[in-house]
């Protein structure tokens, strides 16, 4: 048996694998965002831990004959949180997130300081990612940033509370911008733009590498005779493309989890920083990728259930699986601003065509749509070579609309697949499989089954290539509209 946690944004899921790969059990714990300030997004790593622990603790008590055999644990994980450790390791604030975007005055410094930033890293600066968040710790709290002796990631916090061993593996470490991508070794002219140096740096190890065991008091708290290897893992993105057998290159995924990420596997480092591609290394060695990424995907739905005042699954149930064309209501997505194509922390979201007689399903429908249309704006951004079809992963994988919506938008074949939900700590658990198993990725990183295929319906596509069109015009009023 292996393990796999993965520390999210919103939850911590844990998922047994058997012998064959496939899922045996999970449990999730969930977990909440502090915002305190506009812009800002943070969390506390100690929720994090007692989460994973929960969680382990659950399987324990449903599967403890499982869970005791487990030789090969991995950790994923929502990627460029900062988690800032002073002396005794002392988590010195609340961990700044992904989805933060008060360091946008600091990455014009960084790009500017540094006009090699984009070569090395194969990214823009954006507020997302950690660097940014540490130029401004540095900057407006000085006093922290003096204490400073060590930048964990999210997931490396909880594996070294887990094992006592600070690690991080590739595919996190190149959502940093602390990363030579190429190379896959941190940068020094990178770390100096930050006032940081390799000792602030955790070691870097491939995701499928045995970087640690499990600790002994909590092996025997799960009913483990020997401490499982732990491996090193991987960023959540990555670790859903190990779960989804994305490990090729050429291949691709679509997932609408509380982000967005349209993916593409690559044989060597591709930087596209013009359109705001992200370009990381995998969590297998030698393999790349290309990321568009959308920082409120299936989080817009969680919004607008929030906000009209019902379940999701209340929202979607009147709309059935399939509609006959676009919504009247158009919907901007930016509720924590955008990544690709943008590079905008500060735009907003936004509704237009709303009348008198719009329904609450029109304006769901637009939701769903929004989305879908922030994802083919991704897949334009990747350019010539994208994939033809995607597998569909995160929450959002549970709609039939929504992955309809998605083939007819992006005008690609969508496939929904089995165990679709867990894909990041899927992933976790079959790199935690291959550090204690020696196997090789191609044995390993199978293919889910797929459920159903979705292809584009040639009057739908064409309907909503024109709505796209008027979409991607709403932009600069959104932007003037939050300025």
């Amino acid at each position: 048996m292996f393990l796999g946690i993965d520390i999210g944004t919103s939850s911590v899921k844990a998922v047994l694998t058997d012998a064959d790969g496939a899922v045996a059990a999970s449990a999730s714990r969930p977990c909440t965002v502090s915002r305190p300030h506009p812009l800002w997004s943070e969390q506390e790593p100690e929720d994090w831990v007692s989460a994973a622990i929960a969680a382990v603790d659950e399987l324990a008590e449903r599967q403890p004959t499982a869970l005791a055999a487990v030789l090969g644990i991995g950790f994923s994980g929502q990627m460029h949180g900062a988690v800032l450790l002073g002396i005794d390791n002392r988590v010195l604030r609340p961990a700044i997130l992904w989805n933060d975007g008060r360091s946008h005055r600091q990455c014009a410094t960084l790009e500017e300081s540094l006009p090699t930033l984009r070569a090395i890293s194969g990214n823009i600066a954006m507020p997302g990612f950690t660097a940014p968040k540490l130029l401004w710790v540095a900057e407006e709290e000085p006093d922290i940033f003096a204490a400073l002796t060590k930048v964990l990631l999210p997931k490396a916090y909880v594996r070294w509370r887990f094992t006592g061993v600070m690690v991080e593996e590739m595919s996190d470490a190149s959502g940093t911008l602390w990363l030579d991508v190429a190379r896959r070794g941190w940068s020094d002219d990178l770390l100096a733009a930050t006032r940081l140096t390799r000792a602030h740096m955790p070691d870097l190890a491939e995701g499928s590498d045995a970087v640690a065991q499990l600790s002994p008091e909590l092996a025997r708290r799960w009913g483990m005779k020997t401490p499982p290897l732990v491996a090193g893992g991987a960023g959540d993105c990555a670790a859903s493309a190990v779960g989804l057998g994305a490990i090729t290159p050429g291949d691709g995924f679509l997932s609408l989890g509380t982000s967005g990420v349209l993916w593409r596997t690559t044989d060597r480092f591709l930087p596209n920083p013009a359109m705001a591609v992200h370009a990381f290394c995998h969590a297998l060695p030698g393999v790349w990728h290309q990321m568009g990424v959308m920082l409120s995907s299936a989080a817009s739905l969680a919004w607008a259930a929030s906000t009209l005042g019902a379940p999701e699954a209340d929202l979607l149930a009147p709309l059935g699986d399939a509609v006959d064309g676009p919504s009247p209501v158009a919907f901007l997505p930016y509720l924590s601003g955008e990544r690709t194509p943008h590079n905008d922390a500060t735009v907003r979201g936004l509704f237009a065509g709303l009348s008198a007689e719009t329904t609450r399903d029109a304006m769901v429908q637009a939701v769903l749509e929004g989305v879908a249309f922030a994802a083919r704006d991704n897949l334009v951004a990747l350019g010539e070579g994208a994939p033809t079809a995607f597998d569909l992963a995160g929450g959002g994988s549970r709609s039939r609309l929504w992955a309809r919506i998605c083939a007819d938008v992006l005008g690609v074949t969508i496939h929904r697949i089995e165990d679709g939900e867990v894909g990041a700590a899927l992933g976790a658990a079959h790199l935690g499989r291959m550090a204690a198993t020696g196997e090789s990725p191609a044995t390993v990183c199978r293919k889910p089954r797929r459920l159903e295929t979705f292809t584009p319906d040639p009057a739908r596509a064409d309907a909503y290539s024109q709505a796209w069109l008027r979409w991607r015009r709403l932009y600069p009023l959104a932007k003037e509209f939050a300025s």
